[in-house]
């Protein structure tokens, strides 16, 4: 049972759809309590909409002429059996990369962190945010399904807790 260290930047940034995922319908406390939330961003990658789908996709940037990156939230505490389920929830379209993130830094200067509660993951890295931290070695999925399918726009997180997170949350299984 391995502490795995991943960056999430799309649907998964939601505890509650991250649980539903590793743990399903109902997690139970001690599964809560194992993960750690923290919002970090990942430069040199742009995130963005998959034409047909809820969930977005980042690819490495080739702008060399502007600075890009990803703000996501960063979850420590995953074991081998949750980077099993989520490399099935991920499919094919993805491949496991190690990154480099930077932590952000709470209006404190202290490195922010959550205990699942996303509303305080991204309001660290808004308003408050003040910085970057440390820099963290961890694991993400780039896609690789090739650009065709991927739109120029970035995806909008705020958008798919309001219209979608609900549905993909109650949703059986066997409707991924």
């Amino acid at each position: 049972m391995t502490d795995h260290v991943l960056f999430f930047y799309g649907t998964l940034m939601a505890p509650q759809m991250l649980h539903r995922v590793i743990h399903g319908r109902e997690p139970a406390p001690w599964q809560k309590a194992m993960l750690r939330f923290q919002p970090a961003v990942l430069h040199g990658y742009r995130r963005h909409r998959v034409r047909g789908a809820d969930y977005p996709a980042i690819v490495p940037s080739d702008s060399r002429s502007t600075r890009t990156s990803v703000l996501g939230t960063l979850v420590s505490g995953l074991t081998d059996g949750d980077i099993h389920r989520l490399d099935m929830y991920e499919g094919d379209e993805y491949t496991r990369e190690r990154v480099a993130v930077r932590v952000l830094q709470d209006g404190t200067g202290q490195e922010s962190s959550s205990e699942g509660n996303l509303r305080d993951v991204l309001d660290a890295a808004g308003a408050e945010f003040a910085g970057e931290g440390s820099e963290v070695q961890a694991v993400t999925y780039v896609w690789v399904a090739g650009g065709a399918r991927l739109e120029d726009a970035e995806w909008d997180f705020e958008t798919f807790k309001r219209d979608k997170m609900a549905w993909w949350v109650g949703a059986d299984e066997s409707q991924w």
